[in-house]
């Protein structure tokens, strides 16, 4: 399986997939640490992959999404943003409402 395939794969058999630099219990970089920060508020089950284990998933996942920047957040198979964009979803309440829309069960209402 190439890796294409194997990113295709990981973002449409997960609900929420989050490609990032480390694990959702060990974020190596800040702007990962904050959307895992985001995410375990919110109660959201979700896929940590980290990229620093491969460079071919690293390389992969930003030609996947035609997005340069890792992290990068997948609801439902469609490609979310990374860390700004989630964020400013967050604050305003957008993020919330698309895992609801997804059918997504979130945790917290904050």
């Amino acid at each position: 399986m190439g890796i294409e395939q194997f990113i295709d794969n990981e973002v449409k058999s997960n609900d929420v997939v989050l490609f990032m630099k480390g694990t959702p219990q060990f974020p190596q970089c800040g702007f990962s640490g904050q959307v895992v920060q985001i995410l375990d508020h919110l109660g959201v089950a979700y896929k940590g992959l980290n990229v620093l284990e491969s460079l071919d998933l690293r390389d992969g996942i930003k030609a996947y999404s035609n997005w340069p920047t890792i992290p990068q957040l997948y609801i439902k198979g469609e490609f979310i943003g990374g860390c700004d964009i989630v964020r400013e979803m967050f604050q305003a309440g957008e993020l919330q409402q698309a895992f609801k829309d997804a059918g997504v069960p979130v945790a917290a209402q904050a």
